[in-house]
């Protein structure tokens, strides 16, 4: 089955570059031009993924991911001007998946989609389900628990925890942590790295577990004991 993507944003020329691309790629595509309908096509018909410009009127991007992420964890993909880091910083902690600086090549959109999509599926090799302490993750059914209470991760705080997750004694460097994440021959910024590990550690605290991730400084990351409290 086609995977149904939905191009939120204001400059027509854009919209019709990503219909065309992703069409040529096997996407179904709807497109709209602001954040308001933005948010009424996804909740009428339920994207894949969600191309989300920042820059709309209406209600621009973040807003539309802040209200999103109120009942749905689609992924989404946030298109970006040139040297935003702010922006993007922003929302990566509001749990976006992943961003495009404009102007892109259309070949850079669709790679970044289907990786998203790729780890937001079902993948043989993560099949396994991996417990540490009160955690548990299941990369198959993209499911996280602690104790008994469901975590809900974004695809790209999931493959962070699933890294960390598969070498739990292990310290990760983060340049490492980035490459298994976003794949080499990307620039991602120590911002960017530093929101998704704050943002997973507030989830995993906000439900009793509180020592899930540890910094040990100057090395990198690893995974705590994973305790109630």
């Amino acid at each position: 089955m086609d995977r149904h993507i939905l191009v939120a944003d204001d400059d027509a020329r854009i919209r019709d570059v990503l219909r065309i691309a992703l069409g040529q790629a096997g996407f179904e595509v709807d497109e709209v031009a602001d954040g308001k309908e933005a948010l009424r096509a996804a909740q009428r018909t339920q994207p894949d993924l969600i191309v989300l410009d920042i820059g709309m009127p209406e209600m621009d991007g973040l807003e539309v991911c802040r209200e999103l992420r109120k009942t749905s964890q689609v992924p989404i993909l946030f298109l970006t001007a040139q040297g935003d880091e702010i922006d993007r910083v922003v929302g990566l902690e509001m749990g976006a998946d992943d961003y495009v600086s404009k102007p892109f090549s259309p070949r850079e959109v669709i790679a970044r989609i289907r990786a998203i999509l790729k780890r937001s599926g079902v993948e043989a090799e993560e099949a396994t389900v991996l417990q540490r302490g009160v955690l548990r993750i299941d990369p198959e059914r993209h499911l996280c628990e602690v104790g008994d209470r469901p975590v809900t991760l974004t695809s790209r705080e999931m493959e962070l925890v699933i890294q960390l997750m598969k070498r739990p004694n292990h310290v990760v460097a983060r340049p490492q942590l980035v490459d298994a994440i976003y794949g080499t021959n990307v620039h991602v910024s120590d911002r960017t790295m530093d929101s998704h590990l704050r943002n997973v550690r507030a989830k995993f605290a906000a439900v009793g577990c509180k020592d899930a991730i540890e910094t040990v400084h100057g090395v990198g990351v690893r995974m705590g004991p994973c305790s109630a409290t």
